[in-house]
């Protein structure tokens, strides 16, 4: 079992409660979207919409921020963060989710609704969800994942170096100095030995939080892009789609847990 720092149990704390507020912030952008649902004549009103759409998103901006908060007293626990689950763990892409997977998200979801109208008996036109993509809005999305691909290579890269460097020279030196230490009988009880680990791995967790920093920027920067492609109402069902997978990934990872 892994054991938390302060730091990482302050943000355990704080990942719970923003849970709940992602909760509710669902509930409001469902709420948002039935009224449009249930008037076929509503049209997008950004003066409603707006609000919810701005709270969901500075929402997100508030996880990112107390992340980075966290990192700074302890980088290690966001990369292994025992507030997720094992399943969530295991889809990780350095300590979150990958940018991409909003584009993902957001073509499977308007696959989806589309669906859903063509198998109407009396399929309409238009509805103004996400099945109502245009092609001008197609390819701005188009632009927006080959940027962020990109993007999402120039970090691994990064990533790649940084772990390549559990095996260069100063890490292989201090291994075997410790070594010949205990090899001789002259080891103080790790004293000094973890006083050199310390100063070789502060390097280290300073590249680990540049790396923290640049993917979770993409991360928030996929999400700010995308939905700003979108109508309000538009963006509205995909910020319901991203808090239900959200949401839905954590519960089916704690039930998997329990077991």
């Amino acid at each position: 079992m892994k054991t938390e720092s302060p730091q990482g149990q302050t943000f355990h704390r704080f990942f719970d409660s923003w849970l709940d507020e992602l909760h509710t912030n669902l509930e409001q952008l469902v709420s948002a979207a039935s009224r449009h649902h249930d008037d076929e004549h509503i049209q997008d009103n950004s003066s409603v919409l707006s609000p919810l759409i701005e709270k969901a998103m500075g929402h997100y901006e508030q996880y990112y921020k107390a992340k980075s908060d966290g990192a700074k007293g302890d980088v290690i626990s966001m990369f292994s963060p025992t507030w997720l689950t094992k399943l969530e763990d295991s889809l990780l892409w350095i300590a979150g989710w990958r940018p991409t997977t909003a584009v993902h998200l957001l073509y499977s979801k308007s696959g989806i609704q589309l669906e859903d109208r063509l198998s109407d008996l009396v399929p309409t036109l238009t509805v103004g969800d996400l099945g109502d993509l245009t092609s001008n809005q197609i390819n701005q999305i188009d632009e927006i994942q080959r940027k962020t691909i990109r993007e999402e290579r120039m970090v691994s890269e990064k990533m790649a170096k940084l772990q390549e460097s559990a095996a260069d020279t100063p890490m292989v030196n201090l291994s075997n100095e410790e070594s010949e230490k205990i090899r001789k009988g002259n080891d103080d009880g790790g004293r000094n030995g973890d006083r050199e680990v310390d100063k070789v791995l502060e390097s280290k967790k300073d590249e680990l939080e540049e790396v923290l920093h640049m993917a979770d920027d993409l991360r928030m920067e996929t999400l700010r892009s995308v939905v700003e492609v979108l109508t309000p109402m538009q963006a509205v069902y995909f910020l319901i789609a991203a808090a239900e997978l959200h949401l839905r990934l954590h519960e089916w990872g704690k039930k998997r847990d329990a077991i």
